[in-house]
């Protein structure tokens, strides 16, 4: 979950390790450190805190050196201190290590190193590493990774500079992603594409348990002590993605680029004249809808939320059977994936620990993996069996948004799909929703244009110092709900629920008063006058009403405390829209607390380890 970046070249290290860094740091903030190669010594600068404080620290610092390594960091083992901060040495300061993942074994290894003598400075299990180092009885640097690596568990990426050859980088990648980025006369290393995108879009992917070696002159890859030819990428994403272009925040930014992820998403997969859907992307034909008999949904935390909408489309439109799991709870469960199971894998990133252990699992059981994902090069898109790409660039908010909606649009498009393949989705009601679709970016622009009405209602809920929120939804938007509460809590720190409106009776009602805000997306679809009649009851007992509902909608607005109107859509649609508002709302509410919305408190964007 950590930012690392390394970097061998001709030109000085340090403003390209602190460039990269800055572009890493929604990966981790807690702590940050570089280590410079001199000539026969390893010079290194570490902060407890954000990237700021290391910028600082460095302002004076001599720049010859050309090779480096960089981390920010979030805290595992070890408190954010300046201790604990990467890079970590070795007793004599002859070994480097940054890394980001878990070394399970860290404290039997911690504990037979100090028996043989070895110093530890921090709480950290990235110590061990270094000191491995220092026992490896060839000090050659591949030699010395390989033998230390090959005494680890857990899921990492390493990268590691040693002072007897200033110009080598070591990285090793076991779990948590790397990326290499090839230039002329100098190469870069990172955990994750926008620290290379100001220096090149020449990339390799390393491939799990692969070490690579890197000098100046270009890279070698190697797995099990056998040589793999490089498989070079060129990016296809533009530099300013990795910017704010003005906005204060980068999530408030991908709030407002979801009509064009969204229309990124559809663009060449409709086909209006044939009422069909076009899916030409990577294995996706072998999978034969016809012969599917039950789905697995499973993804964490916003992907998770994007399976239940998943559930309700795939099985509205193709009648499948649909089972959401969450990662966490699948690959530590003992699931039952008989004959004609597909297990749908939602992820952002392509690299969350949980949901890549639960494709291992349903690869073992031999049954066929289908992945919506955003990152290209991204383990999950080489490990599934085939691949649903997700289009929506570049995500660098913490709290996702443009990735929601994306992965809605993408399951929209796969239940059209098996419908129209199935039998059980007519033409005329395909070409009914294939219109709501195209229609999607400017529906999702008119909703955008409440943001100043969103912007006025959470600065009064932030002076009335609300410290829970209850969300309420049915049917599509059973899942909003709860994706509209996870927002308010991730950035804001404020308390917030998801419940279907109509378990409300079943215990939850019991909480309403007049001083807590209930938020209720209650669109015009099937179930709106259920809903409809679920506010009538919090109403009754003086809850604090907000109202995601649909333009036009006077009776249910007259009800509400704040309404916010989006367009009328076709149900399965509903969701990619409805969940703007309570978005914009999650974030307007964070900035007039004061909260830092880019950098949530205990989180990171990609959860690379368990």
């Amino acid at each position: 979950m950590c930012g690392i970046v390394a970097y061998v070249g001709y030109r000085p290290a340090l403003p390209v390790l602190l460039a990269g860094l800055r572009r890493l740091e929604y990966r981790g903030y807690d702590s940050a450190g570089v280590a410079l190669v001199r000539p026969g010594w390893i010079e290194r600068h570490r902060v407890a805190g954000p990237l700021d404080g290391l910028v600082r620290a460095t302002r004076r610092v001599d720049a010859s050196a050309t090779t480096g390594i960089g981390h920010t960091r979030w805290a595992t083992h070890g408190a954010p201190t300046v201790e604990n901060a990467h890079p970590h040495i070795d007793c004599h300061g002859t070994w480097a290590v940054l890394h980001t993942g878990i070394i399970e074994t860290h404290e039997a290894l911690r504990a037979r190193l100090r028996r043989r003598g070895h110093r530890f400075r921090s709480q950290t299990d990235t110590e061990v590493i270094a000191h491995l180092l220092e026992d490896a009885p060839s000090q050659d640097p591949p030699k010395a990774v390989a033998w230390a690596t090959a005494r680890l568990e857990g899921s990492f990426s390493l990268e590691i500079v040693s002072a007897r050859d200033p110009g080598r980088v070591v990285a090793v990648r076991l779990g948590s992603p790397l990326v290499v980025g090839l230039g002329v006369g100098e190469q870069f290393i990172a955990s994750d594409v926008p620290a290379l995108l100001p220096f090149t879009r020449r990339v390799v992917y390393l491939e799990d348990a692969e070490q690579c070696e890197v000098t100046a002159d270009g890279i070698r890859l190697e797995r099990a002590g056998r040589r793999r030819r490089m498989r070079i990428e060129t990016l296809r994403v533009g530099e300013t993605e990795a910017e704010r272009s003005g906005y204060p925040h980068f999530m408030l930014k991908e709030i407002h680029e979801q009509p064009e992820a969204v229309a990124a998403a559809l663009q060449g997969r409709i086909d209006l004249a044939r009422a069909q859907v076009r899916l030409t992307e990577k294995g996706y034909g072998r999978i034969d809808p016809r012969r599917v008999r039950r789905v697995v949904a499973i993804g964490c935390g916003t992907a998770l939320h994007a399976a239940l909408v998943a559930k309700r489309s795939i099985e509205g439109l193709a009648r499948v059977p649909v089972d959401v799991v969450a990662a966490s709870e699948f690959r530590y469960g003992e699931p039952v994936l008989g004959p004609g199971t597909v297990v749908l894998a939602i992820s952002q990133s392509g690299e969350t620990a949980d949901t890549l252990a639960g494709v291992r699992l349903a690869r073992a059981s031999r049954r066929p993996v289908l992945a919506i994902v955003n990152v290209p090069g991204s383990a999950l898109t080489r490990e599934a069996d085939a691949v649903l790409p997700m289009r929506a660039g570049l995500e660098i908010g913490v709290a996702s948004t443009k990735a929601y909606t994306s992965q809605l649009v993408m399951a929209l498009l796969l239940a059209l799909d098996w419908g129209r393949q199935r039998g059980t989705l007519s033409p005329s009601a395909a070409r009914a929703l294939l219109k709501g679709l195209v229609s999607l970016p400017g529906a999702l622009r008119r909703t955008l244009g409440l943001s100043g009405t969103i912007r006025r209602a959470a600065q009064r809920f932030a002076k009335g110092h609300h410290g829970n929120f209850m969300f309420v939804g049915r049917g599509y938007n059973f899942a909003t709900a709860f994706e509209g509460a996870l927002k308010l809590k991730e950035i804001t720190y404020r308390h917030a629920e998801g419940y279907g409106a109509g378990e409300m009776k079943h215990g939850p009602l019991a909480l309403v008063d007049a001083r807590l805000p209930v938020v209720a997306v209650a669109v015009r679809d099937t179930v709106r006058a259920k809903i409809a009649s679920n506010i009538e009851e919090i109403r009754a007992r003086g809850g604090n009403l907000l109202v995601v509902g649909t333009e036009g909608d006077h009776a249910l607005a007259r009800r509400a405390g704040v309404f916010f109107g989006i367009p009328d859509l076709p149900e399965p649609l509903t969701p990619v829209v409805a969940v703007v508002p309570l978005q914009l709302f999650a974030y307007h509410l964070a900035v007039a607390l004061g909260r830092d919305v880019d950098r949530p408190r205990n989180l990171a964007k990609s959860v690379t380890v368990e």
